[in-house]
């Protein structure tokens, strides 16, 4: 597979002499892995799989192996190495998730490291011209960096803390993009010592600091955010290309317009494009083609006004994917062959060369390779309704209460004795918005001590986990080939007293 690179800003000092080079060097392709949970479009075939025993995991049914599960089958959400034991248990990686449970304790996030890289490569594949960057504020840790470099993808960051874990792991700040609405001093001075590869303007006031900053001599390449005015996303606060949010500068008021002339009137600031994210949780393609049409016309004014071409484009992120079976999931190969179309007949009708794409992904990569565990605490019956309590909740995954995510918990670990009835999986902590399953099926004999796995757990839960009600943050176990290690310990209760230091 081939190592693509962004253009190369001037090299600045202060940049460890580890960011230029990445050890190990890149492995080799793995053979497809069995299980379930393709990555939309995706046609890499699947073996079948594997079992210690004949008995299959509450709620799911017997299959030939012979083909993946579609989109409504109960293993179709799961990481493609998902496999069902016996005894209820369910393998991911080739590790039964109660022995997993039982060596790390719960609450624990699992992720599949082949997964994760099978992703990273249909990216390539469908975008082969284009630059993939891994969007870092989905999930973040240093066997992650390791993972999306050695299969060809660069980074986007949004702080001085996810750069700075970045370059001091190895990854080439060349191949990292900094945006954000409100870039601290902090961030700026990071990324300019550090020598990214590209920073997103995203507000008027960014120009001029960022400019005085830049050291003299050299050149900083940004690029501009732009807000083309398109709705869309699983929930409103999640949409990010509309004129009512906070990101980016509009085309419909002219702020873009008016931030890129101020730009290329910075002679240590170097504009090579334009950049947009519409939103999060998009599954349908139409969005994204709205978008390329609208940035082409701005690329012709910019043309025709400035008489610069400008030479990049960034789509952004915002992929969707399916949290439960049956749920919509952006089609990756018809995303980037009707982009690709759009951008080669747009920009010949403006008489412009065609830009070099970029695109962002995080959770279309770290989402679906995780799985989080959870021991049953308590079950409570009140009047109709049925609430399980767990071991977690919204300190290690806020999202069901900031955007009423839904999740598929499953009971692995023993055979129920009855079958499904309605419950609400709660959390441990004192909100009544504590809440991560609402009205989904467990089985009606759920009690204290049983293990739950929630699948499609890798993106936006770890990464926005809090210290409410000071419970310590899960820990990250990897697993592969059969094999499971410790990515990131957890939090204890000594790592949270250490930070305090007294009266």
């Amino acid at each position: 597979m081939s190592h693509r690179t962004l253009p190369p800003t001037t090299h600045r000092a202060g940049v460890p002499a580890s960011a230029t080079t990445m050890a190990p060097p890149p492995r080799p392709a793995a053979p497809p892995s069995p299980g379930s949970g393709p990555l939309p479009g995706s046609e890499l075939p699947r073996g079948s799989a594997t079992s210690s025993g004949s008995a299959t995991p509450s709620g799911s049914e017997p299959s030939s192996g012979n083909e993946p599960p579609s989109a409504g089958e109960p293993l179709s959400i799961w990481p493609r190495s998902a496999a069902p034991l016996g005894h209820y248990d369910l393998a991911v990686g080739g590790v039964p998730l109660t022995e997993i449970a039982d060596r790390f304790g719960t609450p624990a996030y699992v992720l599949d490291e082949d997964e994760v890289r099978h992703r990273c490569r249909a990216y390539l594949r469908a975008f082969p011209d284009a630059d993939v960057c891994y969007a870092a504020k989905a999930f973040l840790c240093r066997a992650m960096l390791h993972w999306v470099h050695e299969e060809g993808l660069g980074l986007d960051v949004c702080s001085a803390g996810e750069l700075e874990l970045a370059v001091t792991t190895g990854f080439p700040p060349d191949r990292i993009v900094l945006h954000g609405n409100a870039k601290s001093p902090a961030d700026l001075r990071a990324a300019l010592r550090l020598g990214v590869g590209r920073i997103v303007i995203d507000s008027t006031s960014e120009i001029a600091r960022l400019a005085a900053a830049v050291p003299a001599g050299s050149r900083q390449r940004v690029l501009i955010r732009v807000v083309p005015g398109i709705a869309a996303g699983g929930h409103a606060k999640i949409r990010t290309g509309t004129d009512d949010q906070k990101f980016g500068l509009s085309v419909a008021d002219g702020s873009a317009q008016h931030a890129i002339a101020r730009v290329l009137s910075q002679p240590r600031l170097e504009l090579v494009g334009l950049h947009c994210h519409l939103g999060s949780q998009i599954t349908t393609v139409k969005p994204y083609l709205s978008a390329v049409r609208r940035l082409i016309g701005l690329l012709a004014r910019i043309h025709e006004q400035h008489g610069v071409t400008l030479p990049e484009l960034d789509l952004g992120g915002g992929h969707g994917i399916a949290y439960r079976p049956g749920e919509p999931a952006l089609d990756l190969p018809s995303l980037s062959t009707k982009i690709r179309a759009e951008l080669a007949r747009g920009c010949a009708a403006a008489g412009l060369p065609v830009p070099r794409l970029a695109v962002e992904p995080g959770r279309a990569i770290a989402g679906p390779a995780g799985v989080v565990l959870y021991r049953v605490l308590s079950v409570k019956r009140t009047g109709a309704h049925t609430f399980v309590a767990v071991d977690g909740g919204m300190s290690d995954n806020p999202r069901p209460a900031l955007y009423g995510v839904r999740y598929a918990p499953r009971l692995i670990g023993r055979r129920p004795s009855a079958g499904p009835e309605a419950v609400t999986v709660v959390g441990r902590h004192c909100e009544a918005g504590d809440v991560l399953a609402a009205d989904v099926p467990l089985p009606g004999d759920i009690r204290p001590g049983d293990l739950l796995a929630v699948p499609v757990a890798g993106a936006y839960h770890l990464s926005m986990a809090s210290g409410y009600n000071l419970v310590g943050r899960p820990p990250v176990i990897a697993v592969t080939e059969g094999h499971a290690r410790l990515l990131v310990r957890r939090e204890s209760l000594a790592d949270i007293q250490e930070r305090d230091i007294g009266l």
